[in-house]
């Protein structure tokens, strides 16, 4: 299958995703190298959900990991720190973009976060340049094994677009 074959596939299970959800499923897991439009079908699906007026939120994992840092050591006031990660855990669809560091803290929020959100049946979408079995090596299996078993897997392959846009402008 060539590369836009396969991108054709994986954009009909976009459109598909976001035209049933949440009927037919609520987490998507997007794994690919860097430049293979993760990012950009994320948003598309983003796009289509706010336009169907369910809630979501976009945060890179930094920005997301940064939230939970804030709330469980309190460098926000705590109103505010308990405010944020009340909508992350509570919003209809929660996308995490460029998930790639861990430690354990990374690793006991991101079960957490996950856990509680397929617990109360919200969507989650994670965008990752990691492989299924480097998402293995790097995080717990806890974290692996509820993604494996709540989320469609939806790996992308080709070469960078942005590196080809680049040669053909």
């Amino acid at each position: 299958m060539t590369e836009r074959a396969y991108m054709d596939v994986g954009v009909r299970q976009c459109r598909e995703f976001a035209q049933q959800y949440p009927a037919k499923g609520n987490s998507i897991l997007f794994t690919g190298g860097t430049g293979v439009g993760k990012t950009f079908l994320t948003n598309c699906i983003a796009k289509e959900l706010i336009d169907r007026c369910i809630s979501v939120i976009y945060l890179s994992s930094n920005e997301l990991f940064e939230i939970f840092s804030k709330n469980k050591f309190g460098r926000e006031s705590e109103e505010d720190a308990e405010e944020s990660y009340r909508y992350i855990l509570e919003c209809d669809m929660l996308i995490i973009d460029d998930l790639e560091l861990n430690n354990s803290f990374v690793s006991s929020q991101l079960f957490y976060c996950i856990n509680e959100r397929i617990g109360r049946k919200k969507g989650t979408i994670i965008s990752t340049n990691l492989s299924m079995s480097m998402l293995k090596d790097t995080y717990s299996d806890r974290v692996t094994s509820r993604i494996m078993s709540n989320y469609r897997v939806i790996p992308l392959y080709g070469a960078d677009i942005r590196m080809k846009k680049r040669v053909f402008a």
